[in-house]
C-alpha cells in the first residue's frame, strides 16, 4: 500500500510538473510575437528619431548634429526631371550637404515631414517620408525621401538618401490638417 501511495504521489508530481512545463512553454510561445513586435516598434521609433535629428540639424544649421545621423560614405541623390523633361538621377555629396547646412544663412532650411513609412528587416531599414521643403517661409518644392538605414552596434545610421522633387501637388500645413 505504501508503495502504491508513493507511486501515486510521484505521478501527481510529474503530472503537475508536466502541466507547469506546458503552461510555461505556452506562455513563452504566446509572448514571442509580442516581444518581436516590441523590438520592431522600438526600432521604428529609433529610426524616426534619427531622421528627425537630421531635419532638426538642418533647421538649426548644425552640420555636426546632422553628420551624427550618417555613415561617413553615405550616398545622396535626387530623381527628378531636368529642364528638358528627362528623368535623371543626380548624385549628391554628403560633404557638400554638410557644408551647405553648416554655412551661416539668413533663412531656415525647413523640410516638413508629413508621414513616415518604415520597413525593417533585421539590420536593414527603408523609410519613405513625404515632405515639403521651405526656405524660410517660401515653399520651394516637395516630394518623397527614401532613407536606407543600417543598424550598427551604435544604432541606426543613414547610408543613403534619394529624393524626388516637384513643384505641384505639395502638401502644406493647411492641406495636411484636412486629411
Amino acid at each position: 500500500m505504501k508503495l502504491y501511495i508513493a507511486r501515486r504521489k510521484i505521478l501527481i508530481i510529474m503530472k503537475n510538473s508536466a502541466i507547469k512545463v506546458c503552461c510555461l512553454l505556452s506562455l513563452a510561445l504566446i509572448s514571442l510575437p509580442f516581444s518581436v513586435f516590441g523590438q520592431e516598434t522600438s526600432d521604428e521609433e529609433a529610426i524616426i528619431k534619427v531622421i528627425k535629428q537630421m531635419f532638426d540639424g538642418m533647421r538649426a544649421g548644425d552640420s555636426s548634429m546632422i553628420s551624427q545621423t550618417f555613415v561617413p560614405d553615405a550616398r545622396m541623390g535626387t530623381a527628378a526631371a531636368n529642364k528638358d523633361g528627362v528623368v535623371t538621377l543626380r548624385a549628391g555629396s554628403l560633404d557638400r550637404f554638410l557644408t551647405q547646412m553648416g554655412t551661416p544663412h539668413d533663412k531656415v532650411y525647413d523640410e516638413k515631414i508629413w508621414s513616415y513609412d518604415v520597413r525593417i528587416d533585421g539590420p536593414l531599414a527603408y523609410t519613405w517620408t513625404e515632405y515639403t521643403f521651405y526656405l524660410g517661409d517660401q515653399r520651394l518644392h516637395c516630394g518623397f525621401n527614401v532613407f536606407e538605414m543600417v543598424k550598427f552596434e551604435t544604432g541606426w545610421k543613414i547610408t543613403s538618401i534619394v529624393d524626388t522633387r516637384r513643384n505641384t501637388d505639395c502638401k502644406t500645413p493647411e492641406v495636411a490638417e484636412e486629411k
